[in-house]
């Protein structure tokens, strides 16, 4: 039993294992952002869990085009201080005073978001709109470190036989699920989904899941591997179009290239210089089109995704193209900056 510095009381296991734990400084490696276009890795204190939280052992983090854009541009949601990373699992080695006990040792996938739970959208199912909504990376630490606290209601157990690596792909299968979900995509329905890299991948193969007939756009030849893409759009029309990539140009091309009641989701948001555009409304009042917007995911997204990746409907394995240390983000953002890779997996825990 260990008693923080804010006179909170918790139980902890570093590393599973019980432990006498005196009071004195705990530090851990992470990745700290104090101001936008650069980032340290440093020592800083190990995080304590409140009340209705757990401490988790970071086993890996998924990294994403976001992170970069967090460290490189900032974001609409960060605040400052901060530690990176939305895609986070590990293990479970410390609670809080009102956590179940029964919690240490398992193996969770983080669902990053925290909502009121009673406003009207929460009430809804769409707690990612909620205006008290707290994201891990954003407003809270995240997982570019080697412990992060999370809320046990954001907790979702790893199934037995998951590997973590599968796991951390919950993250972003979930953000697609959303977005299909808002497209009203159906079995049968063809959709045209613009970029390869990871969600444009995730989105093609969820698509297919549901029986959907997914084309998938993608210039730059090395990536379109993994989806048997085109380089650019067919000359026919679709039902749905998702963006999964920040083009403007994409856009304006998928509008043109919709079905009479085609749905368009606006799915990769874009720089504030281009984000203003022309549509032309007379054509979605003719053919009576939709165009609507998807950012983020829910609770329920994250638990499908679990199951979905659990289940072998979507599979993730020859997405990661590579593994690094914490210490070596530089190198792994260049990488996602020059879309040198698909799915870049970092290790907290791992020095060399």
């Amino acid at each position: 039993m260990v008693k923080g510095s804010g006179g909170l009381i918790y139980y902890v296991c570093r590393d599973l294992f019980y432990s006498e734990y005196q009071g004195e400084e705990h530090l851990m490696k992470a990745i700290l952002v104090k101001e936008i276009g650069r980032f340290e890795y440093v020592d800083v204190s190990d995080p304590e869990p409140g009340p209705d939280e757990v401490l988790i052992k970071v086993d890996l983090a998924g990294l994403c085009r976001t992170d970069l854009k967090i460290i490189e541009v900032g974001h609409r949601d960060l605040v400052l201080p901060r530690i990176p990373a939305e895609e986070v699992v590990g293990t479970v080695c410390g609670i809080g005073q009102k956590a179940y006990a029964g919690m240490i040792g398992k193996r969770v996938y983080v669902y990053p978001g925290t909502s009121c739970g009673e406003c009207r959208f929460c009430r809804s199912g769409a707690g990612n709109l909620c205006g008290s909504m707290q994201i891990m990376g954003f407003h809270r630490d995240g997982g570019f470190a080697e412990y992060v606290t999370a809320p046990v209601r954001s907790l979702i157990e790893i199934p037995d036989g998951l590997e973590f690596e599968q796991a951390v792909f919950a993250e972003p299968l979930s953000c697609c699920l959303n977005a299909i979900e808002l497209a009203r995509l159906k079995a049968n329905e063809t959709i045209v989904i613009y970029g390869a890299g990871p969600a444009g991948t995730l989105l093609s193969r969820a698509a297919s899941t549901i029986g959907a007939k997914p084309t998938v756009v993608e210039p730059d030849e090395r990536r379109r591997g993994l989806v048997n893409g085109c380089a650019k759009i067919p000359d026919q029309l679709f039902d749905v179009a998702i963006i999964a990539v920040g083009s403007h140009d994409a856009y304006l091309d998928a509008i043109q290239h919709l079905e009479p009641r085609g749905r368009m989701v606006v799915f990769s948001g874009l720089a504030p210089d281009v984000a203003c555009q022309r549509i032309d409304l007379n054509r979605l009042h003719y053919l009576e089109q939709t165009i609507t917007g998807a950012y983020g995911c829910t609770y329920r997204h994250s638990v499908r995704a679990i199951e979905w990746i659990d289940q072998g409907r979507v599979e993730v394995r020859d997405m990661i193209s590579h593994r690094f240390p914490l210490k070596q983000l530089s190198h792994a953002l260049d990488l996602v900056k020059k879309r040198l890779g698909m799915k870049i997996l970092l290790y907290p825990r791992i020095v060399e």
